[in-house]
């Protein structure tokens, strides 16, 4: 526990950042995601399963602070976690691609679950008019934010997993 207690630290930070300061830049109403590309980072370091329980908790984290639909930020977010991890073995965790193309496939899926959920639940909504006006804005702020993220994961990674000397 004593080796994360930097990751959660670092999680809270993000968390701080996103919902304190981040809504000073936003366009719309839309905010970047910064949890959501954290859990992206973490799960292609660590695993599926790592990935999934820090998507989780930040997800649950998440849910408690904006306070509309309890539980879709923890369930998309784990379900994000649990898919992403599972590449960790198969990427190469330096590449400036991999944030990128992967802040891309997350955002548009988490969108994606998030809508179908909603629709199901009984709410309608033009899915291609919120598109248009919530989805590309919020994939140009994670586009922005997804290497910053990734490179401050992967350098906190590498300092927590190398052994003391």
């Amino acid at each position: 526990m004593k080796r994360y207690r930097f990751f959660i630290l670092f999680f809270i930070v993000l968390f701080i950042l996103q919902f304190s300061f981040l809504p000073l830049i936003a366009v719309y109403g839309v905010i970047p995601d910064l949890l959501l590309l954290v859990t992206v980072s973490y799960a292609f370091l660590r695993g599926s399963k790592l990935g999934g329980l820090v998507g989780f908790a930040l997800g649950l984290l998440q849910d408690l602070s904006v306070g509309s639909f309890f539980g879709l930020h923890a369930f998309t977010l784990t379900l994000i976690g649990l898919f992403f991890g599972r590449f960790s073995d198969r990427v190469f965790k330096e590449q400036f691609f991999l944030p990128i193309t992967a802040s891309v496939a997350a955002t548009f899926a988490q969108y994606v679950i998030s809508a179908v959920i909603v629709y199901l639940l009984g709410y309608r909504f033009n899915p291609f008019l919120h598109m248009g006006r919530v989805l590309i804005l919020l994939l140009i702020f994670q586009l922005i934010f997804a290497y910053p993220i990734h490179w401050a994961t992967f350098h906190l990674d590498k300092r927590v997993s190398e052994p003391k000397r």
